[in-house]
């Protein structure tokens, strides 16, 4: 966009003070940007301007004198300059509308605010798209499931008792040990707590209510998400990365009801026995440190 005087020669931008009065001479136009810049550097903005001699003009050269006027003492030299052609004032106009829509940056002092509110609109939307994909997942295996159960032929005992073996028992000796050492730690806490007021006896209350109401099931349902849970994903991974998912689909398999399925069954079988074996365990436990550091009996404990 550009608006001048039909001149072939280029005249070199210049400002002249004279009386006071800043005259803005010469081409200003983009082939003279750096120039420019380094013109209005050295020069302050004046109160009075006159645009006579000024040459040609484009938007680079009108975007220099809006930025080092300011876009409203630009506007008001503008309307006091009658002798400014009716192009050149078009120009300065529109220009001034644009940059006056424009939204003005955030000040330095709420960036981190505002990044700190982007990233978590990121991590919403991440969240999303993760539980929407879980609820897919879901959804799949739930239909899968009722298909199975309907048509006895598709029942894969095999698989299935594999599952549990490796699910269940496999995991039987780190959630005895585990819930052993948990409910050892709590009486030997409770006791040393309780005898204070002298209620050692009920060190015995603390392991039972704890292991049968919260510990036995939330820590089997940890062990078996971090060891068996995450086992599963590593093997169903490791068979996507080998194309061997897209073959059981090329032979007409399902792979949800092929390898998923027998894995949630065997999962909702050995959790509620992995959860009693935690419960005894963590009983065992605190009956051992009662035994030894509060001298209560084992019958008296049961």
């Amino acid at each position: 966009m550009m608006a001048g005087n039909d001149r072939q020669t280029a005249i070199p931008a210049a400002l002249e003070l004279r009386d006071g009065v800043l005259s803005i001479a010469g081409d200003w136009t983009l082939p003279h940007y750096y120039r420019l810049q380094q013109l209005l550097a050295r020069q302050a903005p004046p109160e009075l301007i006159s645009f006579a001699a000024l040459g040609q003009l484009d938007t680079a050269g009108a975007m220099l004198l809006a930025e080092w006027f300011g876009l409203q003492a630009l506007q008001a030299r503008i309307e006091a300059d009658r002798e400014l052609p009716a192009e050149r004032r078009e120009l300065f106009a529109a220009l001034i509308r644009v940059l006056s829509a424009a939204p003005e940056p955030s000040p330095a002092r709420r960036a981190w605010l505002l990044q700190g509110l982007a990233r978590l609109g990121l991590a919403v939307e991440q969240g999303g798209q993760q539980l929407l994909l879980l609820s897919g997942f879901v959804g799949q295996v739930q239909l899968a499931l009722l298909s199975v159960l309907l048509r006895p032929s598709e029942w894969r005992l095999t698989a299935l008792v594999s599952q549990i073996h490796k699910a269940g028992l496999n995991a039987l000796p780190i959630v005895a040990l585990l819930t052993f050492l948990v409910g050892a730690v709590i009486a030997f806490l409770g006791a040393t707590v309780l005898s204070e007021f002298g209620a050692e006896i009920y060190t015995v209350n603390l392991v039972a209510y704890s292991f049968l109401r919260e510990f036995g099931v939330l820590l089997a349902a940890i062990l078996l998400a971090g060891r068996t849970a995450s086992s599963f994903t590593a093997q169903i991974g490791a068979m996507q990365a080998n194309e061997e998912l897209d073959a059981l689909q090329t032979l007409g398999l399902d792979p949800i009801k092929l390898l998923v399925i027998p894995r949630v069954i065997a999962l909702a079988i050995a959790l509620p026995l992995l959860t009693f074996v935690a419960m005894i365990s963590g009983l065992v436990g605190g009956a051992l440190v009662t035994r030894l550091a509060l001298d209560i009996p084992l019958a008296q404990y049961l």
